[in-house]
């Protein structure tokens, strides 16, 4: 690192509060930042020092450090949870960023490490370079001015983005276990993570800033339309515990007489952004309904197919949202199933063939008691139903999730095995092309996982959606469908710590939530 570099001035130190190795780690963070977004700006305008000195322009992550020398957990340790711990003795690492999105995150984090191991923390400057993409701001676009010459010797000054750094093999438990080196703390690094942060950005045309932590995931837009006629009813109920709807482009509609703490609560989930609608809808949209808290709920339109549910999930992830849940229609594979009935699924059928390398198919995706239960109150609250006329319209068991979505076109029968007959063997009720996806990458990536589905069709008894059926299908159905997931978020809200299922958990996990 040169002399004169703003972050030679940051020696390792060790830390026993959290808040103040919070503020070290800010202070890195920002002095590395501010340091290439300087550079990346004289090099764009073309400074005699830029033109003259072939020297790079570098910065690093800062990274958090913890060494113990026990196994066993100190006398005040918090056993109720299933995080904030490490395995067992030795030296544990992770690079962070963006300490200003994360700040409530690493705090918690932080303090859990010091109550639980009675050990100092050390936070230092890494030697994993920031890419000087992720150094600048959300609305920032120095980089936009540069000649095409110019930008071809960008990788001679600046480091950026690589792949190699940024893959998935802590959290798919592939993580090349060096025993000299220090074992992960936290199932991303920072690379990982902006790499994500820059994506959720692009594809849902919203800040990170803005996203909750419970999260609805749809694959049609009449639920996004219902969430947004929900969140602006809200919005006019000066008792509601929501404080603000944000929509794509950070347009932010506040609820009614909000007091100076929902204020500063809703600039900090805003940001800088310009709150102007884009011209174009982002490609998988993403809607919020604010807190102040954070405990708010945030709704994305995935779209169809696994893919687009395996992208949207692997970049929330690094958010560590509490919960996510999978709202959206499905086909009834059963003849006793009526168009308009929930399924609510405690088991999965992968067809979908995006995960294949991550998470192999013999793994199996488990029920997490904490979602299905909420998911199960909430439609008996928002229908109104109990006992038998409950499991009428509400049947629990498998959903299948394929990619191909005309199977039904696939022969029924032969030798060969045909999805038709998987599906059967697999006693699957329903079906769609997301759910499976959602779960599985819920289970990668420890975020508790849930699905509630709604039959639109039948394909299997003949029963496919005509126009008219299908736009009464949607007024009915849609409105109700939305009500139980937000209630059932709400109820999970309510839980607590406990959410958090050691279900999920390997054998040497990492201590970050």
């Amino acid at each position: 690192m040169m002399r004169n570099h703003p972050q030679a001035a940051f020696a390792t130190e060790v830390f026993t509060d959290a808040d103040a190795a919070l503020a070290r780690v800010n202070a890195i963070y920002e002095a590395g930042v501010t340091y290439l977004r300087e550079g990346l700006q004289a090099f764009v305008d073309e400074t005699a020092a830029a033109l003259a000195s072939p020297q790079r322009v570098r910065a690093f992550y800062p990274f958090i450090r913890l060494r113990t020398l026990s196994v066993a957990q100190s006398e005040g340790a918090i056993k109720s949870l299933s995080y904030g711990f490490v395995s067992g003795a030795g030296l544990f690492e992770t690079t962070l960023t963006r300490p200003d999105l994360f700040a409530r995150y690493y705090e918690q984090q932080f303090q859990l490490l010091l109550q639980n191991h009675s050990v100092a923390l050390e936070i230092g400057v890494s030697d994993t370079p920031i890419p000087v993409h992720f150094s600048l701001a959300e609305n920032d676009h120095i980089e936009g001015q540069l000649k095409p010459e110019r930008r071809a010797r960008m990788p001679d000054v600046f480091d950026l983005p690589d792949l190699m750094a940024m893959d998935d093999a802590i959290a798919n438990g592939d993580h090349d276990a060096d025993p000299e080196a220090a074992r992960p703390l936290a199932l991303f690094t920072a690379p990982r993570v902006d790499y994500s942060l820059h994506r959720l950005r692009h594809y849902t045309g919203t800040s990170p800033h803005a996203f909750q932590n419970f999260v609805l995931l749809t694959n049609y837009q009449f639920y996004i339309d219902e969430f947004v006629a929900l969140g602006k009813a809200l919005m006019a109920d000066p008792n509601s515990a929501y404080i603000g709807l944000i929509e794509p482009g950070n347009v932010l509609t506040p609820r009614v007489n909000l007091n100076a703490e929902e204020t500063a609560a809703l600039a900090t989930a805003v940001q800088d952004a310009p709150g102007q609608a884009p011209a174009r809808a982002p490609q998988m949209s993403a809607y919020h309904l604010v807190r102040a808290d954070h405990g708010g709920i945030t709704m994305v339109n995935i779209g169809v197919g696994p893919s687009n549910a395996k992208t949207m999930t692997d970049h929330i992830a690094v958010l560590r949202p509490y919960a996510w849940i999978m709202l959206g229609h499905c086909a009834g594979l059963r003849n006793s199933q009526a168009l308009g009935d929930y399924v609510l699924a405690h088991g999965y059928v992968r067809e979908d063939h995006v995960l294949d390398e991550e998470l192999p198919l013999w793994v199996p995706i488990p029920p997490l008691a904490e979602i299905q239960i909420a998911l199960a109150q909430a439609v008996a609250d928002v229908t109104q139903l109990s006992g038998p006329e409950l499991k009428r319209i509400l049947r629990t068991g498998t959903v299948a999730s394929t990619d191909n979505r005309n199977w039904e076109l696939l022969p029924f029968f032969g030798e060969r095995s045909t999805p038709a007959k998987r599906f059967s063997q697999s006693r699957a009720i329903a079906l769609d092309m997301e759910s499976a996806t959602v779960a599985a990458n819920g289970f990668r990536f420890r975020v508790p996982y849930g699905t509630l589905l709604c039959v639109s069709d039948k394909p299997l008894h003949g029963e496919i959606k005509l126009p008219g059926m299908a736009n009464h299908f949607y007024r009915e159905r849609v409105n109700q469908h939305l009500q139980i997931g937000i209630l059932a978020l709400e109820k999970l809200r309510q839980t607590g710590e406990a959410l958090h299922s050691r279900k999920l958990r390997s054998f040497n996990e990492v201590a970050f939530q």
